[in-house]
């Protein structure tokens, strides 16, 4: 494929840029004990999710390598299970939202890259809501974004460090710093908690206002609703940014409606329904 020409750059900072379980049914899940490493999915045509343990992390740039936005670190605590996304959402994924009259009807142009497993991009933060409302009225489930201290901890998945693994990286562990695009998902080996893609390939909407540090940010979890509310946070850098923007850390800022080739995003589900689910 063509490689494609320096994408846009987010608009806040303009940079440079195992849990080994089969896939279980919708009807079997809900007979299934969801304990952390769980991974369901709730339709044919729905995300897999992978269930994590409550717990309390060191949020922010904890190896002083990063950037001012990533300070104070400050403790989180996450105290619910919640299942999140095992991959990125799929060009597969979103067109079975639009075949099912969601997404307001939008097909993203993939850049030439292909759909299927790819992840998909060249969507907005008002167009991954889209998304999320179309899978929660389809399952009866409460889908979202994850706030960015959930998107975090999952991607951490225990780590302190730069990356899930360790402090350095290289090009076999993640897609960055390249000008050839995203791969499809689950390329890379996964982090602790099972997970795919956090480090790198697409940068990821969450639900939380824009803020220029964690002053003040919740520590219960939850996402920041003041701030640049018309801005939203992006985690986790993409394939076009070199290694210092893919750390677990690293975070950025853009419009809720602008659309790049480097913005995807993954879906939070919760667990405490009233069906207990």
């Amino acid at each position: 494929m063509d490689a494609m020409t320096a994408p846009r750059q987010p608009a806040r900072k303009r940079r440079i840029a195992l849990f080994a379980a089969g896939v279980v049914c919708a009807a079997a899940a809900a007979n299934a004990a969801e304990g952390p490493g769980t991974i369901f999915r709730d339709c044919p045509e729905c995300p897999e999710m992978v269930v994590l343990p409550a717990g309390s992390f060191d949020m922010g740039d904890t190896t002083e390598s990063g950037f001012p936005d990533e300070l104070p670190v400050h403790r989180v605590t996450l105290a619910k299970p919640f299942a999140i996304g095992r991959f990125e959402i799929t060009f597969a994924q979103w067109d079975a939202c639009v075949d099912g009259e969601g997404c307001n009807g939008y097909r993203p142009d993939d850049q030439g890259w292909g759909r299927g497993l790819q992840p998909v991009i060249n969507v907005s933060w008002d167009d991954a809501t889209a998304y999320v409302q179309w899978l929660s009225a389809r399952t009866g489930k409460t889908y979202r974004l994850p706030s960015e201290a959930e998107w975090e901890y999952a991607a951490r998945a225990g780590s302190k460090t730069n990356y899930p693994w360790g402090d350095d990286i290289e090009p076999s562990q993640a897609r960055y710093d390249s000008d050839e695009g995203p791969v499809p998902v689950g390329r890379y080996a996964p982090n602790a908690f099972g997970l795919y893609d956090t480090v790198g390939n697409v940068w990821e909407w969450t639900g939380d206002c824009w803020s220029d540090d964690y002053q003040g940010a919740p520590t219960d979890g939850s996402a920041r609703r003041r701030d640049a509310w018309w801005h939203r946070v992006l985690r986790g850098g993409s394939w076009a940014f070199p290694a210092r923007y893919v750390r677990s850390a690293s975070r950025d800022g853009e419009g809720t409606g602008a659309r790049f080739e480097v913005y995807g995003f993954r879906v939070l589900r919760r667990l405490d329904e009233p069906s207990g689910r």
